[in-house]
């Protein structure tokens, strides 16, 4: 991990700690996991196959600053916002999907396709601003079963390795990977690159909390991601030549998770 993202990470957690430290805020652990869908330049934009196909799974911790402590004034703010820190790692295998890599017969640029492959790999540490619109977080706390809906913005800073190769061969030969792959992009040799880096993502979720116990939560959400970078998987063709390929990468996460209070 670059030492820039060691940095990131304990000034995000001395902020956490000098602020609940001053102002003795309630905090909040926890874990999740899930399946995590890279939607990349492998495979074809919109299909089934290929959202399902280039599918990983993603796990994480998080921590949660709750400003509803009990010596606090309530507020709307403090009875509907949370700011949550998380830090996730999700790995994602990819090929290519759709009508090329079907296409019959099964010429040569579908055989091409078909024995592409990339592994992406994703570390990342963000913040999120947490809302919750329909039910007071101190209702929510005294209501054992009860279910609290939120939605949450927030950015990350990611570090990433992925590494793409054929099944053919040697990925740089035009007997095995098709010309738009080849061709120079971005500042790479070609529009393919097995590349470690450090990018910066948006984030937008949807999600619900139920309240399990006094001091726990069962969570369930769905993540939007996207990334600063269209390389996160390994392909990038050159976007002046082959303008169908505009956008940058992005992942939709499925987490399912347990939230643990440290103070109630």
């Amino acid at each position: 991990m670059p030492k820039h993202l060691f940095i990131t990470l304990f000034a995000l957690f001395g902020i956490s700690t000098a602020a609940t430290a001053q102002l003795n805020l309630a905090q909040e652990i926890g874990i999740f996991a899930g399946p995590v869908t890279l939607q990349s330049d492998f495979g074809e934009r919109n299909n089934f196959d290929t959202n399902v196909g280039n599918t990983g799974f993603g796990v994480g911790i998080m921590h949660f600053i709750n400003f509803s402590a009990a010596n606090n004034h309530e507020s709307f703010f403090t009875e509907h916002f949370k700011v949550r820190t998380d830090l996730s790692f999700s790995k994602t295998t990819l090929k290519h999907f759709g009508q090329w890599v079907e296409h019959k017969p099964n010429g040569v640029f579908a055989q091409q396709l078909k024995n592409m492959h990339a592994s992406s790999s994703i570390l990342g540490l963000g913040m999120q601003l947490e809302f919750s619109p329909f039910m007071k977080i101190h209702d929510f706390e005294n209501t054992i079963g009860s279910l609290s809906p939120y939605g949450s913005v927030g950015f990350q800073v990611s570090y990433y390795s992925t590494k793409i190769g054929s099944h053919l061969g040697d990925i740089t030969l035009p007997a095995v990977t098709p010309g738009k792959y080849l061709t120079p992009s971005d500042g790479r040799a070609h529009g393919f690159s097995s590349e470690n880096g450090v990018v910066l993502s948006a984030t937008a979720a949807l999600g619900v909390h139920y309240k399990l116990t006094t001091m726990s939560d069962l969570m369930f959400e769905t993540r939007f991601q996207m990334y600063n970078s269209d390389w996160i998987d390994g392909l990038n063709p050159n976007k002046d030549i082959y303008t169908e390929n505009k956008s940058n990468d992005w992942q939709v996460w499925f987490n399912f998770g347990y939230i643990y209070y440290l103070e109630f």
